[in-house]
């Protein structure tokens, strides 16, 4: 098991962090000596997601302030740095808080091969699940976000309209209805030339809770990234999801942890 664990963490730190795509359109994938970063506009994901083993204490220090001048030079008041428990050196965390930078909750990185997953949906008495096509479903998917984790969320309501518009395909989107009314909703992000399909929100309103929401939408993307051919399902998991996510077959490979710098206003 620790083998498979080994191989599944090696295997995602080539395919999507070192060779990292661009996640969505109008953004970039740029190698800068050390680091892998995407770039894009201010209300896109900007962020490091990579960084090489041989970073060592004498060139993270510049490395880091590197990136703070590139993105604040680009006028981006945010950024992310997305440091993960097996990145080197070991008190690069440490380094980055000294920059500036605010770590947030860390999250547990489960990975699974498709095929050991259930594909079959069987959301809970009540409830039908879509896909998510259109303006009005958009909206939906934002007011379930908002409902089940207490925030507003004006930047997913950006990145979901423009995927539907520009990235159909590389973007799965879906809603869980309680008659009129959406309960959860969940994204998974396909990253054509990888083996990897992401996923992503899920997050379900108080009443809903403990009821097996969120297992019928994993499986719903399941068998949606079978049919496309996809190998491993990702997930970055809160304490919340995540013994859901182990339940279902996903392995627990590491750690990771987003550092994020904003510029003082």
């Amino acid at each position: 098991m620790d083998s498979d664990r080994a191989t599944l963490l090696a295997l995602f730190d080539r395919e999507m962090r070192e060779y990292a795509r661009p996640d969505g359109p109008g953004v970039r994938v740029e190698r800068d000596g050390p680091v892998v970063r995407q770039v894009g506009a201010a209300h896109d994901w900007n962020g490091v997601v990579w960084s090489a083993r041989e970073l060592n204490a004498e060139g993270a220090d510049a490395a880091v302030a590197a990136q703070v001048a590139y993105y604040t030079g680009l006028g981006h008041d945010e950024f992310e740095w997305k440091l993960y428990a097996h990145d080197r050196p070991a008190d690069l965390g440490r380094r980055l808080r000294a920059a500036g930078f605010v770590a947030e909750p860390p999250e547990t990185l489960l990975i699974a091969p498709v095929e050991s997953l259930p594909t079959a949906v069987e959301p809970p008495e009540g409830i039908s699940l879509r896909r998510v096509t259109d303006a009005a479903d958009v909206e939906l998917m934002a007011k379930a976000h908002e409902r089940a984790f207490g925030s507003d969320c004006p930047g997913l309501r950006r990145q979901v309209a423009a995927r539907l518009a520009q990235d159909p395909d590389g973007f799965v989107g879906v809603l869980a209805m309680a008659g009129d009314e959406p309960v959860s909703s969940a994204r998974m992000e396909l990253y054509p030339g990888t083996g990897f399909a992401g996923l992503w929100g899920g997050g379900t309103v108080a009443p809903w809770r403990g009821r097996g929401v969120y297992r019928a939408l994993v499986a719903f993307r399941t068998r949606i990234a079978a049919e496309r051919g996809y190998r491993y399902l990702q997930a970055d998991a809160t304490d919340r999801s995540a013994p859901i996510l182990r339940r279902l077959g996903f392995l627990t490979v590491g750690t990771t942890t987003p550092y994020v710098y904003r510029v003082a206003p």
